[in-house]
């Protein structure tokens, strides 16, 4: 009996602290129910603008837009990249212009595409991060998330009360705002998106929502580029990294699926010759009246798969991982070729604009680039995150073999088609792109300073001049791009004068953008040694 009471007054203290800490660990995480609800008077003004007729006669071009996901500058042979050659984008480039510093408005996918769609910095309209698909929903998740699993450089920030599911199905593209496929549609256009999607995916945020009329491809960040089985033509590398092992997961399932239109598509075929494929498809029903073609390909973003015939390519590299990046961008490359031989062989060169671009640098966290000359990568605002591949072509409109040297910006692309389909643009909203035709055949200065805000984490590029500010830190570094591209020499002590200028432009800019419009989950940690940077995610 004595025992008993011992052993009773040593066990009843654990249980009770266990049930307590159990308590603790699944205790729901406050959510916050607020929907996202679009501006009014800009969905007003969109409808209005919409409504409008078009009086212009003149001939439409064609207008391709080609894009790659977690494409390095110096990944492909155009800007001198040694590890893959790519003669068919260095083909399309000699045909028209190449632009030395083309420059996204976002570090990262969904805001960067944001940005693109648009013609604004998605900053005005709150598209500042990712949206999420799911957020810790009690203290277990969140402290696992943050101490029990690996997950590198990525880390979680403070908790606060997370979006609920109804607040989650309205992130995405605001419905207020105008994309380029809604100008096309606008001006009788036939428009398609055949690709990743990656802005929203309830009601209201597909692409079918937001001016597109057909729309083959995936609404999530990623996709299987084929389901992973045994089949022998495939070859497939996996990571160790956490958000590898959740793409490969994930598969093909929910907003990963593939999909044609609203239908899902059960489609083993190598998803980057797919695209390719309904590209060609698309271009051959709609060649006799303009159309807009949106291809947003997922290469060679993660999980690394790829053809086994394009891996046979590059015997001589011995790094696994890198052979099959290298692989998957020879794949990308032989898809672009093949939409571009698509106009030719239907006579529409002179009738068409081609334009291929990056979403951001090379997300150099998969060790399979580096982005090297330049610093960084994917999320960062050194140039390895943001200076990316940038090419437009237009037979008998653009010289061929041209090439501009001063800073351009995705921005420009909705912006340009504006102007070559002589849409107009609404009055009610600032644009922040230029006529990219008009700048390269007159030769003018496109921008005169370019911006980046990703929370606390901001940077102006002014001139020759560019200022970064860390997130979390708030350091300050400064670097004349003239002299140093590879952003090795910080000049901010030096040049106070000059860092104060420019972060007054900095604040100037801000004081037209709002709040984000949903929170970040996470941020992520650059460790260049003595030099720390953050950046929201």
């Amino acid at each position: 009996m004595a025992n008993y009471k011992k052993i009773t007054k040593i066990i009843l203290p654990i249980l009770i602290v266990l049930l307590i800490l159990a308590a603790f660990l699944l205790w729901p995480i406050n959510t916050d129910g607020t929907l996202i609800k679009a501006d009014e008077k800009l969905a007003e003004g969109k409808t209005a603008f919409l409504s409008q007729k078009d009086t212009n006669s003149e001939k439409k071009p064609n207008i391709i837009i080609l894009v790659a996901d977690d494409l390095g500058k110096y990944d492909i042979s155009l800007y001198g990249g040694k590890s893959t050659p790519t003669p068919q984008i260095d083909s399309l480039a000699a045909s028209g212009v190449t632009f030395t510093d083309g420059y996204v408005s976002a570090s990262i996918c969904s805001p960067s595409r944001a940005g693109l769609l648009t013609g604004r910095y998605q900053e005005r309209f709150g598209h500042e991060y990712q949206p999420g698909d799911r957020y810790p929903k009690n203290n277990l998740e969140y402290y696992a998330f943050k101490y029990l699993i690996n997950t590198n450089s990525w880390r979680l920030n403070d908790k606060i009360n997370y979006p609920n599911e109804a607040s989650i199905a309205t992130q995405g593209l605001p419905k207020s705002e105008i994309t380029f496929a809604d100008l096309a549609k606008k001006q009788g256009y036939n428009t398609a998106i055949i690709g990743k999607w990656h802005l929203g995916h309830n009601k209201g945020f597909f692409p079918l929502d937001r001016g597109f009329d057909y729309h083959y491809g995936f609404y999530q960040a990623f996709s299987l580029y084929t389901p992973e089985d045994d089949n022998p033509d495939i070859i497939n590398h996996h990571h160790k990294d956490f958000t590898d092992k959740m793409i490969w997961g994930n598969g093909r399932v929910g907003i990963g699926q593939i999909r044609r239109d609203t239908t899902i598509i059960k489609d083993k075929k190598y998803l980057t010759e797919t695209f390719a494929d309904e590209a060609e498809t698309f271009i051959d029903k709609n060649k006799n009246k303009p159309f807009l073609l949106y291809v947003p390909f997922n290469a060679p973003h993660t999980p690394f798969q790829v053809r086994k015939k394009y891996y046979d390519r590059f015997p001589n590299v011995k790094d696994e991982n890198k052979r099959v990046y290298f692989a998957m961008i020879s794949a990308l490359d032989d898809a672009v070729g093949r939409i571009r031989e698509k106009v030719k062989k239907e006579g529409l060169e002179e009738n068409t604009l081609i334009f291929f671009i990056s979403d951001n640098g090379g997300a150099d966290y998969t060790f399979a680039t580096t982005n090297a000359p330049l610093k960084g990568g994917k999320f960062s605002h050194f140039e390895g995150g943001i200076n990316v591949p940038f090419v437009l072509s237009w037979k008998g409109k653009i010289k061929p073999h041209t090439v501009y040297k001063t800073p351009v910006s995705s921005l420009d692309i909705f912006s340009t088609i504006a102007a070559v389909t002589h849409s107009g643009l609404p009055k009610d909203r600032v644009y922040d792109g230029i006529d990219l035709v008009d700048v390269v055949n007159n030769n003018k200065e496109a921008h005169k300073d370019l911006y980046w805000r990703s929370g606390d984490a901001k940077a102006i590029r002014s001139g020759d001049w560019k200022l970064i500010i860390s997130g979390k830190t708030h350091e300050k570094w400064l670097y004349d791009l003239s002299k140093d591209k590879s952003e090795t020499t910080d000049l901010a002590t030096k040049n106070p004068e000059k860092v104060k200028e420019l972060q007054t432009a900095l604040q100037i800019w801000e004081k037209g953008l709002i709040k984000p419009l949903w929170p970040n989950l996470t941020y992520y940690e650059f460790d260049f040694g003595k030099q720390k940077y953050f950046v929201d995610l």
